[in-house]
Parts: C-alpha cells; structure tokens; sequence
C-alpha cells in the first residue's frame, strides 16, 4: 500500500511549487464545497422554488461559459500566478456581501454574487490547470493530476458534508464568512508558490492586442487540431446529462429521502469519494494514454447505469452505493481528459484551450440543469422518471461516443504509430554503414 502512495508523497515532500499550489486547491475547494449548501439553504429558506434552486446552478454555469473564452484570452496573456491572487481576493469579498441577503427581496443578490464568483473562477480555474504542467515534470504529470483530482474529492466529501452540518447548526452567515476566510489562505500560498509560464512572443503579443483576434486564434487552433479537440469535448460530451443527475440528488434529499441538508451531504459526500478514487482505478486498469479516448465512452455507459439503478432505490445505504460507483467513472473520466490537454497543448495556447474546455462543460450542465428543473416544476416527469431518462441518455451517449470519437482517435494513433516507425527507419538507414 505503501509503494502505491510513494509517488504522490514524493511529488507533495520534494516539488515545493505543486504543494503550494495544491494546498491552495485544496483550501479554495473545501471553502467552495462548505459554502454551497449554505447558497441552496438561502434559496430554500426564502422560495420553495424548485425553479429558482434549479437557476442557481444555472446561473453559476452560465456566467462560467460566458466568461469563459475572455478568460482564457487573459490567463494566456497575463501572469497567471498574479492572477489567481486577484480572483481569490475578490472571491473573499463577494462571500461576505452573502451576508446582505436577508429576505425574499434581497435574493437576486445571491444570483449576482454567484455570477460574479464563477466569473472569477473562470479565470482561476485555467490559470491553475495551465500551471500544473510548469511546476511539474513530464513524469510527474499523471501523479500531480491523479492527486488533485483525489484531494478535490477528499475536500468535497468533507466540505460537503461539514458545509451540511454547519449550515444547519451555525447558520449560514458563519459559513459564508468562513469560506470567505478560506480565499484569503489560498490566495497566501498562491503568493508563496513560484509558476514559470512561457510568454508569447512579442510577435503574437502584438497579433493578439485585440482580446476578440486572441480567443479566434483559440478556436482556430482547436479545430484544425484533433488530438485537442477529442479530450476537450469529453467533459461536455459527460455533463450533457451528469449535471441533471446530480442536480436532481439536491431534491432526491429533500423530497425522497426527505432528509434536507443531511442527506445531501451524505449523497454529495459518495460522489466525491467515488470522484476520488476512480483516477486511482482508472489508471491501474487503463495505464496505457492511448486508450483513454476509448475508456471516456465506457466511463459514460458506467454511470448512466448507475444513476439508472439509483432511480430505482429507495434505500439510502443502496443509494449512496451506486452514486459512489456512477463517479469513480466520472472522475477517471475527468483526470484522463485533463492529462491529455495538458500533454497535447502548447503553453501559450493552454489557457485559452481550458477555458474552453469549461466553456463547453459549463454550457452543456447549464441546458442539463435547466431542462430538468424546468420538467419537474412542471410535472411533467417526477424525480424518479428523470433519473432514469437521464441516465439511459449518458448511456447512450457513451455509445455514440465510441462510434466518432473513439474512431477518430485510433485513426490518430495508427498515424502517429506509423509515423513513429518511418522515423525509426530513417534513423537505422542513416546509422547504418555504406
């Protein structure tokens, strides 16, 4: 068990960068996980909305996407590292203006600061995904993402089901303060952590002054360029329907197990350790970068089955079950897709490629959200009914995923296979005595 962990604890006791960057992720996360439930709790406590509990998140979505591609443009352009500061300062303040929401009246500012924040996350979240790769080496990538991606876990299972705890017992001023708090200690370490990042040239710097000129050369990029665009649709091509399923765990708390905060904490707390390990399984069953492609598509068929069978339970124990299982796959899913972008972009083009990557995540769970809190408000599908509709859709998602995607990238790798060896011939052929 030992040997398993020694990569991780080698790369955390020896690379001083990635742990002050990962230690900032991991305080940021668990300040974003405590503090979510405490969003939902004012929205419930004000409306009885399942409309407007259903708008937060896409309004979270939608000012993510919209943001997206100038984000993008300026964690390319800009120091990345200064830029993380400035969003976790301003994330701290927009966590206490929280604090102003205090009635039915006031509840469109908790709309506007949600906005705001995921702006600015809009803008963090790039610039630390771009940075992984410069304060990591070649070999340390996959272990720094694998460990990441488990920490965001660890942190959302607990910031999930503390944040659950403390919105019932302390309210949810203290926790809005509290997460505030936590912005401020990542921002610290941000501070401390050194993050090289190559600069455009000055050449480009001048060919991009134009924001609009910069995030059209993004997008050109990633079209004429397959081996980017396949990893950069898989968690768009996921959430088209996972963000409905694990929407739909909020009301499954409330109106199934009719358990309020607690259940959902609980639920929320098997999803992030089935987000945690499935990186883990993903790796040790699929070690080859080459199959991860393919893998995506089976990761899909895996979790539509699941949240299937999770409409049909009415077990709490069978239910924190199966979401557990339906996001080991997901988080495979999540860290594989990564990696691959990480590896196959350029520096000064990996902003800009992330940032879309979340504009595409976030544009698919926001139609993902809407429409499913736009059935239920209606009656036209009860909680259960749409489980298993959106879980059959991931499936069949998965399928059609194999049937293009993953016909694509074998194609792409029978090239570079081939390529590969045409190279190795040229070198023995001019290696080799007249």
């Amino acid at each position: 068990m030992f040997e398993k962990l020694q990569p991780y604890i080698t790369l955390v006791s020896k690379n001083h960068n990635y742990r002050r960057l990962w230690l900032s992720q991991i305080i940021s996360n668990f300040g974003d996980w405590f503090g979510l439930l405490a969003v939902y709790a004012l929205i419930t406590q004000y409306s009885d909305s399942e409309f407007l509990l259903g708008l937060i998140i896409v309004v979270k979505m939608l000012s993510l996407a919209f943001f997206s591609p100038f984000a993008g443009y300026i964690t390319d352009r800009f120091n990345r590292r200064k830029l993380m500061l400035l969003c976790d300062g301003l994330r701290a303040l927009i966590m206490m203006g929280m604090l102003l929401v205090i009635s039915y009246e006031t509840l469109w500012l908790a709309y506007v600061l949600t906005a705001l924040q995921m702006m600015l996350s809009a803008v963090f979240e790039p610039a630390k995904t771009s940075s992984i790769p410069n304060v990591t080496s070649a070999q340390e990538l996959v272990d720094a993402n694998v460990l990441s991606a488990a920490s965001w876990s660890v942190i959302f299972t607990m910031g999930m089901g503390v944040g659950g705890l403390a919105t019932a017992w302390l309210g949810t001023d203290l926790v809005f303060i509290i997460d505030a708090l936590s912005y401020l200690l990542s921002g610290w370490f941000i501070y401390k952590a050194v993050i090289p990042q190559k600069e455009m040239s000055d050449a480009e710097r001048a060919r991009t002054r134009n924001p609009f000129v910069g995030i059209k050369e993004g997008f050109q990029y990633l079209l004429r360029t397959g081996a980017v665009r396949r990893p950069t649709l898989a968690k768009g091509f996921y959430t088209m329907f996972l963000g409905a399923l694990t929407y739909m765990l909020i009301l499954v708390s409330e109106e199934i197990l009719l358990m309020g905060s607690m259940g959902l904490g609980l639920l929320y707390s098997a999803r992030g350790i089935g987000t945690g390990i499935g990186p883990i399984i993903g790796r040790w069953l699929f070690p080859d970068e080459s199959d991860w492609i393919k893998v995506m598509g089976y990761c899909m068929i895996f979790t539509g089955l699941m949240y299937f069978i999770v409409g049909l339970m009415n077990s709490l124990i069978l239910m924190l079950i199966f979401v557990l299982l339906a996001h080991t796959s997901s988080g495979a899913n999540w860290v594989m897709s990564t990696v691959l972008l990480q590896r196959r972009t350029p520096d000064t083009y990996r902003g800009r490629i992330f940032s879309t990557e979340w504009l595409l995540f976030t544009l698919a769970q926001s139609v993902s959200v809407l429409t499913a809190s736009a059935l239920l408000e209606n009656d036209i599908f009860s909680i259960r009914q749409l489980l298993i509709i959106f879980g059959t859709g991931l499936a069949v998602a998965g399928f059609c995923w194999g049937w293009t995607i993953t016909q694509q990238e074998e194609s792409y790798q029978l090239h570079k296979a081939k390529e590969a060896e045409e190279d190795q011939t040229k070198v023995q052929l001019q290696t080799t005595p007249s």
